[in-house]
């Protein structure tokens, strides 16, 4: 994509949604960071879903510590992978308070130490939570990223680098929640919903899905 495009694309996501945020439910870095380590293999809503009761009465690392393995397990039963998540939330939890006094770090490495955060985890937190210019590369903006033409690569790694590269400001802080918001809701895995995206004719993808009255037809 030229880098007219690319300013053009994102100019249209941002006039479409100005004020992005992660659908995540939380009420500071820490909550944020349990949430999105919950997330993998799971949609917002269902962490949601399981949070809500959780996060009311656990707020810090401290409380969370004091909480438990089982009873967070059981509060995330719905949560796939539970019991292996109950335990780096519990692990990752220590580590905020032996290593970081029980503050989340402003700080890449230091969040990808911490168990069970991988690098994915690591940027939506400094970007949600720190408003850091990274990008999160999950499976909606992996799949947008190389069908759009936008930014292709093999892995979320090599995405995520030519973003970096591609994203002109003012769309840094908020692109990968455009990003992934367009393909939660608009890009779809299985049918992409072409007729009514606003950034289709800047898009490689071919050929487009036409509207539902005129398939088949």
């Amino acid at each position: 994509m030229k880098p007219a495009d690319v300013v053009e694309f994102f100019h249209r996501l941002a006039a479409d949604n100005p004020h992005p945020e992660t659908e995540l439910e939380y009420g500071n870095p820490y909550q944020l960071l349990v949430a999105v380590a919950l997330s993998a293999q799971m949609t917002d809503v269902g962490v949601n879903k399981a949070t809500r009761a959780l996060f009311a009465e656990v707020k810090t690392p401290q409380q969370m510590v004091a909480y438990g393995h089982d009873a967070l397990r059981a509060a995330i039963q719905s949560i796939n992978f539970n019991n292996t998540k109950a335990k780096n939330v519990i692990a990752l939890s220590e580590a905020l308070i032996r290593d970081h006094g029980g503050t989340v770090p402003d700080d890449r490495a230091a969040l990808e130490a911490l168990p069970g955060v991988g690098r994915k985890t690591a940027n939506v937190v400094l970007n949600s939570a720190f408003g850091h210019e990274t990008f999160a590369v999950d499976t909606h903006i992996f799949r947008v990223c190389n069908r759009t033409g936008l930014a292709r690569g093999k892995d979320p790694l090599a995405v995520e680098l030519k973003l970096d590269k591609v994203v002109p400001q003012p769309f840094r802080l908020h692109a990968h929640h455009w990003l992934i918001l367009h393909g939660r809701y608009v890009c779809k895995a299985r049918t992409p919903e072409c007729w009514r995206c606003v950034v289709a004719d800047l898009c490689a993808f071919k050929p487009k899905t036409p509207p539902p009255t005129k398939r088949g037809g």
